[in-house]
């Protein structure tokens, strides 16, 4: 799957795209609740993550100008077998490259490959504060399914995570 949109490419992730992705996720970790990861992520725990997502789970990469400017996964919601057609959904963009329709091309993306896997299912996990995330989420026919409320802190604060569902 490859496709050009305004001069913007989305692609599977190869391992060499692993630079980029770390890059963005890292400052996702550092200044933002997209992720209640608190500290940035090496390269070789990147390499991990990356080869467990291989195969079924995919991570798809936004490519400008040979610049990965976002990437987005699906990833195992458990490891108990009865949750094999359930995948939660992630959505990372680059700082300066927010707000330009990157993740909603991203997450239509991810959608497709969740179809073509046969999943019944995708989760969205997102930070309370986080009504952007929310709304790109809604707009791809998520829907609100609870609130978890004060389980993550992160800036001092504790914050609420909203679940959100898509089914097939």
């Amino acid at each position: 799957m490859k496709r050009a949109i305004d001069m913007l490419t989305l692609r599977k992730a190869t391992i060499e795209d692993l630079g980029g992705i770390t890059e963005i996720y890292n400052e996702a970790i550092c200044n933002t609740t997209a992720t209640f990861d608190t500290q940035p992520k090496t390269l070789e725990e990147q390499k991990i993550w990356f080869q467990n997502h291989q195969p079924n789970y995919s991570v798809l990469i936004a490519e400008q100008d040979s610049l990965v400017v976002g990437w987005a996964s699906l990833s195992k919601w458990s490891d108990r077998c009865a949750y094999s057609d359930t995948a939660e959904a992630s959505i990372y963009i680059k700082k300066e490259y927010r707000d330009k329709g990157i993740g909603k091309q991203l997450l239509e993306a991810l959608l497709q490959e969740g179809k073509n896997i046969s999943l019944h299912t995708v989760i969205a996990r997102i930070a309370g504060d986080n009504q952007a995330s929310m709304h790109l989420f809604r707009s791809k026919g998520f829907k609100n399914i609870g609130v978890m409320r004060e389980v993550g802190r992160k800036f001092g604060k504790l914050l609420d995570v909203y679940l959100m569902q898509k089914m097939y």
